[in-house]
């Protein structure tokens, strides 16, 4: 029998507790709830008016992982949807916009991605992104190297960026921007990955091609388009180990010498979260978004 429990005024069945998603450290599907339930509040504010497509791992990461982009079965009538613009055609997608929506969701046992526009205007980003991806060998502490070039490089367009880990291998960098396409968004990454390559073309690759990445720094710069999801600060990730995105201070990137220093899992965020608070709250700050040059 599935128990029931109430968030918020909200009946949300959570299943499976006792199982074990991530089978290297033990990480239960109850603790999988319980990290989502005690990160709430940052997670959250990240997550509002956002289109959610949910990556999937309901038997952990080593067992199937499939995207659901579309509204999934069996979703409750209290869960918003929105319709979204696709270039197909419109889709009806999730909005996790409470903390019983967060519950719902995370109990089917998934990472959140999101766009970067908002639902109220798909037509303009609010958002400015980087995906620092390593090719073996180079590392998160070779990411770092290339993020703090992007900081200083957009600081002199009067655009603030913030960093969080990918949860994998890599980091990602956000700014918060306004007045904007998508369109115009992806040149301008695009022109600053190109120019990050030119400056440092032993450490950074603009090009997808796979064959170009080893020892280098993909600087992914294509999440910028409208139809485009990036792993939301805060989700846990279908990983070996329960491994989250995690928002990091400036002083820990430019600080980093070894790729663990830059890894954090879900037991320790809460104590994170009480020492730093929500690094990226500046982005939710409307005042603070930059216009593009």
């Amino acid at each position: 029998m599935t128990p029931i429990t109430e968030v918020e005024g909200r009946r949300v069945a959570l299943s499976n507790l006792e199982k074990v998603l991530y089978p290297a450290t033990g990480f239960t599907k109850g603790e999988l709830l319980h990290y989502y339930a005690t990160t709430a509040d940052a997670l959250l504010p990240h997550l509002h008016d956002r289109p959610v497509s949910f990556l999937r791992y309901p038997d952990g990461p080593e067992g199937e992982v499939f995207f659901t982009k579309n509204v999934p079965p069996g979703t409750p009538d209290w869960v918003t949807t929105a319709e979204v613009p696709r270039s197909e055609g419109p889709a009806r997608m999730v909005l996790v916009q409470d903390l019983a929506s967060l519950m719902w969701a995370a109990n089917l046992v998934t990472e959140f991605h999101t766009a970067q526009w908002v639902i109220e205007a798909p037509d303009e980003a609010d958002r400015l992104v980087f995906d620092l991806d390593p090719g073996a060998p180079a590392t998160v502490v070779d990411c770092c190297e290339v993020a703090l070039w992007l900081r200083d490089r957009l600081a002199a367009d009067g655009v603030e960026a913030y960093a969080k880990t990918s949860g994998a291998k890599g980091l990602h960098l956000l700014a918060a921007v306004h007045g904007a396409s998508s369109q115009r968004a992806s040149e301008y990454a695009k022109g600053l990955a190109v120019a990050a390559e030119r400056a440092m073309p032993q450490l950074v690759v603009h090009r997808m091609t796979r064959s170009l990445r080893p020892g280098k720094v993909f600087v992914d710069w294509s999440q910028n388009a409208a139809r485009k999801t990036t792993a939301t600060p805060y989700t846990l990730r279908a990983r070996a180990e329960p491994t989250v995105s995690a928002p990091v201070t400036w002083a820990e990137v430019e600080g980093c010498r070894a790729p663990e220093e830059l890894v954090f899992r879900a037991a320790d965020m809460g104590a994170r979260l009480r020492d730093v608070g929500d690094l990226m709250a500046p982005l939710l700050d409307a005042e603070r978004a930059a216009a593009l040059p």
